[in-house]
């Protein structure tokens, strides 16, 4: 379809107006918050023992307050968040939990007989029932029932109305389209900027409508189109694609063209790289010089376990590499369809939005604290070599940092568009990261040094802004002011890297790593970080990205705390990690290439 004038020229204003300077008195505040959590109204999260815990107590639990669980435990976050997405699947939203509550909508159906007589059969769900579950539901009408859509939805946006508080506590509305096309995992989270005025005027698009995300991007736009109003996709979890998540062809197997760049641009400015599921930063494999690349690393099979993940794969399925076709790609047709922002979250199915190390209530509701929670599989290979993917591999991560001008919904979802945000696996780091080309290390030491990172430079998201014509003998380089500071509830800081990525002389992408600071006791580490680094390599004629990582020292993971907590067995499985916090890129385009 043709996308609206009106999508188009907002996508050329945002990223215009992401590049211009911020007074003093307009900077932006940082906000916590998880756009990925799963309540009771998820078909597979109700399956999963989450049986009563509905968008409500979800926004509760994320609030600050105390919550009881389907199995009689109280759950509490020891900080609470400021904002939350529950994205609750798209295809039989609300249906299961209205069949276990035998709600006369569905009582009496097909659907609700089988349903049961599969709960009857399978009281204990787990991941590796789902392709069983596909099967029993293929073709049935009640993914398409309207009628029951509208009343489900009209009631997920109602909840949120009533529990959003602008200033403190923001609910925004959104879904999650569940495309799994052969088993690789193209999920995406959709969210709206809007209220119930506009939000009630569609039904979610599911991937029962299409498994294709031009389609969902379609969508998008007709909402737009139709509302006035505004939404965007998330991608996640691309490291159980298969290589289908960044693919440089369309869906159709076409290679990727101007018009569908600038729809995904669009459509898809945010990228999810971390979260239980696996971390999809980077893979060892792309970035064999990374010496931290091999980070909560899920590469056995895709999502469904149903086709074994090989190397070749890999540059579709991690989030640098991306930005690196990105990058090759503008400079073939014009658009970079891989621009994106980066945030993390849980993917919890629990209604519990925690990323807590030492308060991590599992994937799933059958997975509670005190169990045998980190043993067995939790993606089990069908029909192929691979080693499954164990519980034990889940990772208790991660959280969306948003530098928003207020806790609103327009606000969060803006900063969100313009990439003023952040992934951390977990700690809530304070990272600020802003490009230039006149910092100094004055900068880093002000008590204010915000203030000259918004006044002299540009902040994480945005374009670095053109450079002034240096003299003859003068080699510009472009400087970065890098600001973090430690959670004070988790570990010290070791050190602070930023992530280049570029097109050579010879049209092919390249990628480093630099140590912009290391502790000068890389196990003691240190509280904050404020210094100035410049690229030392820089190629004024080259399409750049430069990304900032924040990396804490080791410390315990969840399961090794659960081993001392509960006196389990912790063989043959990682104990420590390096938590951490990746920011959205600074982008670097030539003049000529303008």
């Amino acid at each position: 379809m043709q996308y609206p004038l009106r999508s188009i020229c907002l996508f050329i204003t945002v990223l215009a107006t992401a590049s211009r300077s911020l007074a003093a008195d307009e900077l932006p505040e940082l906000y916590w918050g998880d756009t990925h959590v799963h309540s009771a109204y998820s078909l597979d999260a109700n399956l999963f023992n989450n049986f009563s815990l509905g968008p409500e107590v979800a926004y509760r639990f994320a609030k600050g307050e105390e919550i009881r669980t389907d199995a009689g435990a109280f759950a509490k976050l020891s900080r609470p968040l400021d904002f939350l997405v529950v994205s609750d699947h798209a295809e039989y939203m609300g249906i299961f939990k209205m069949i276990r509550e035998e709600h006369p909508a569905v009582s009496g159906s097909e659907t609700a007989r089988r349903v049961k007589q599969l709960m009857v059969e399978n009281p204990i769900f787990g991941p590796e029932d789902i392709n069983a579950l596909n099967r029993l539901l293929n073709g049935d009408p009640m993914a398409e029932d309207e009628n029951l859509q509208r009343l489900v939805w009209d009631e997920v946006i109602d909840i949120a109305e009533r529990m959003n508080e602008p200033g403190r506590f923001t609910t925004i509305v959104g879904y999650e389209w569940g495309s799994t096309p052969g088993g690789n995992n193209l999920h995406r989270n959709v969210l709206f900027r809007d209220g119930p005025n506009k939000t009630k005027q569609i039904l979610p698009f599911s991937s029962v409508h299409s498994d294709m995300p031009e389609r969902l991007w379609d969508f998008l736009a007709e909402y737009e189109a139709k509302t006035g109003g505004e939404a965007f996709a998330i991608p996640h979890n691309s490291n159980l694609s298969n290589g289908r998540m960044f693919a440089v062809e369309d869906s159709d197997g076409s290679p990727i063209d101007a018009a569908h760049a600038t729809a995904r641009a669009r459509y898809e400015p945010v990228v999810e790289v971390t979260q239980i599921k696996g971390d999809s930063e980077t893979h060892p494999f792309l970035s064999p010089d990374d010496e931290f690349a091999d980070y909560e690393r899920w590469d056995e099979t895709n999502i469904f376990g149903l086709e074994k993940t090989n190397s070749a794969m890999h540059a579709g399925s991690y989030a640098r590499a991306a930005l690196k076709n990105g990058l090759l790609l503008q400079a073939q047709i014009g658009v970079n369809p891989f621009r994106f922002a980066m945030i993390g979250s849980t993917d919890s199915h629990t209604s519990l939005a925690t990323a807590d190390e030492d308060n991590y209530w599992g994937k799933t509701a059958n997975m509670p604290p005190g169990s045998n929670r980190a043993e067995g599989p939790f993606i089990r290979p069908i029909g192929n070599d691979a080693n499954p993917t164990m519980n034990w591999e889940q990772a208790a991560a991660g959280y969306a940092g948003v530098w928003a001008k207020e806790n609103s919904r327009e606000a969060i979802f803006d900063a969100m568009r313009r990439g003023e945000v952040y992934s951390t696996t977990g700690p809530r780091i304070g990272v600020r990261f802003f490009g230039g080309w006149s910092f100094a290390g004055v900068d880093a030491r002000s008590s204010h040094p915000a203030r000259a990172g918004y006044g002299k430079g540009v902040p994480m998201g945005a374009d670095l802004p053109l450079r002034a014509s240096p003299r003859p003998d003068e080699k510009q380089m472009p400087r970065f002011l890098i600001l973090a500071s430690r959670d004070p509830e988790t570990a010290p800081l070791q050190r602070a890297q930023v992530v280049k990525g570029w097109v050579d002389a010879n049209g092919e992408a390249q990628e480093k790593v630099f140590d912009a600071h290391v502790a000068e006791d890389g196990v003691v580490g240190q509280s904050e970080i404020a210094v100035v680094w410049s690229d030392p390599e820089f190629d004024p004629k080259a399409l750049a990205f430069y990304y900032l990582r924040v990396l804490e020292v080791p410390t315990p993971r969840w399961n090794a705390i659960d081993a001392v907590r509960y006196g389990k067995s912790i063989t043959g499985m990682t104990v420590l990690h390096q938590e951490r916090a990746y920011t959205s890129p600074i982008w670097y385009t030539p003049p000529e290439a303008k």
